[in-house]
């Protein structure tokens, strides 16, 4: 499998602080750490891998819509924006490209609020509470997707 178009992996709001913030929650691996652990997953399967973080919206949002005809997929991790934000979700259909939400947490067995997902009912697969191998899984799946 391979494509001439690479994967993109997004990372929401506060993941810039993995390995600091709650490392009981989502452990001690770095952002630098998750990036180079799916950039070799991409390579495996035959393909490249675009990353990006950022912890405001609107250059979310643009970084998805400068994806169209650009990637092969997406992999994202929205952080809290999963909870929140109808203006993700709907950017993300508009690259026209498969989508998988991935969760360092078991959201599911946290507060409340995490339960409910904006960005699930438009992606292909969701990976939650696998700690960062999630992303590898992701990225794995996404080249088995669209290869």
């Amino acid at each position: 499998m391979s494509s001439d178009l690479p994967i993109l992996l997004l990372n929401g709001p506060n993941l810039n602080t993995l390995g600091t913030r709650q490392p009981d929650v989502y452990g001690v691996e770095t952002l630098d750490d998750v990036v180079r652990l799916a950039e070799r997953a991409a390579a495996d399967a035959g393909f490249g891998l675009r990353a990006f973080q950022t912890n405001h919206e609107g250059e979310m949002i643009d970084a998805i819509h400068a994806a169209r005809g650009e990637v092969s997929g997406i992999v994202i991790n929205p952080g809290g924006w999963t909870h929140t934000s109808v203006a993700l979700a709907d950017a993300l259909v508009i690259p026209e490209v498969p989508i998988i939400e991935v969760h360092i947490s078991n959201v599911h067995a946290r507060e409340e609020f995490r339960h409910h997902s904006y960005v699930s009912p438009i992606a292909s697969g969701v990976i939650a509470g696998c700690g960062v191998a999630g992303y590898e899984f992701a990225v794995r799946r996404m080249a088995a997707l669209v290869g």
